[in-house]
């Protein structure tokens, strides 16, 4: 907890780092700040669980959901066997999300289910980073087992710095008739249609019950410049608090630049960790 507010990360990467090319570590090095996150790797690279566990004890972070990926256009591949140990050192504070790209697993759907089978709680797209459309035919397979067994779906909304990145495919209106054709299933718009697709990830918040917005990588105290054309309070509500790990200069400090935006006690308490909650 972080002055009394439970707190859920709900995006977190954690690779080894031997799997993620030197942009990923520049981007990582670049927007850490002050924040140790090397400490919890190994002089070979490795995450260590009980490393981790602690630094994130020592940040206030009570769950954390660990990404995978699997971009090597982008990023690289982290194998989601690779979370694993997290999970199997405290399963309390840790959670997986699946990742697929359809350039790399056919039938998607088919690793969809072997990836929920090992138990995680929510699917992550990246188009920007895979190269693919998430309105793409081929993929409906996967949203509807999704909204069968009510996973929640991540989606990577906006622009990414990364070489390899096509930032189109990270345009909220792609999901529209997604949205419209599971409306049962939640959707989780990652950092928020970041870059200059705010308002669109907004409106499409404010207007779809099952559409969310998490914060990873977006800094706090620009939130209401970020969403200047609406409501903020009444849009927080649909809020998901996210670092981008360890993209991010510590959880703690995140936090309470949140709690200076003077949002409702029980709207903030939802953000950082009712809305995670209710979604995962």
């Amino acid at each position: 907890m972080i002055d009394g507010y439970e707190v859920v990360d709900a995006h977190v990467h954690v690779p080894a780092l031997a799997t993620v090319k030197p942009s990923w570590l520049e981007w990582a090095d670049r927007f850490c700040g002050p924040h140790p996150w090397r400490s919890v790797y190994d002089e070979a690279g490795n995450p260590v669980p009980r490393r981790l566990d602690e630094l994130f004890e020592q940040e206030g972070v009570d769950r954390a959901l660990l990404f995978c990926e699997y971009s090597p256009r982008a990023t690289g591949i982290q194998p989601i066997e690779d979370n694993l140990p997290f999970v199997e050192y405290n399963p309390a504070r840790f959670r997986l999300v699946a990742n697929v790209n359809p350039h790399l697993h056919y039938p998607v759907v088919a690793e969809v289910r072997r990836q929920l089978g090992l138990g995680a709680v929510a699917l992550k797209l990246h188009p920007v980073h895979a190269g693919f459309s998430p309105a793409d035919k081929e993929l409906y397979p996967t949203y509807q087992l999704c909204a069968e067994r009510g996973t929640p779906v991540i989606l990577h909304s906006g622009t990414s710095s990364f070489p390899g990145a096509r930032a189109r495919y990270g345009n909220p209106e792609l999901l529209v008739d997604v949205v419209e054709d599971f409306p049962e299933l939640p959707f989780v718009f990652a950092h928020g249609g970041r870059g200059w697709w705010y308002d669109v990830a907004a409106f499409l918040a404010l207007s779809k019950d099952n559409v969310w917005l998490d914060l990873a990588g977006l800094p706090p105290r620009k939130l209401p410049e970020y969403y200047a054309r609406f409501d903020l309070s009444r849009l927080a509500r649909k809020f998901v608090f996210g670092t981008d790990w360890p993209g991010v200069p510590g959880a703690a400090r995140n936090v309470r630049a949140l709690v200076e935006l003077g949002l409702e006690r029980d709207v903030l308490a939802d953000v950082l960790a009712g809305n995670a909650d209710k979604l995962y």
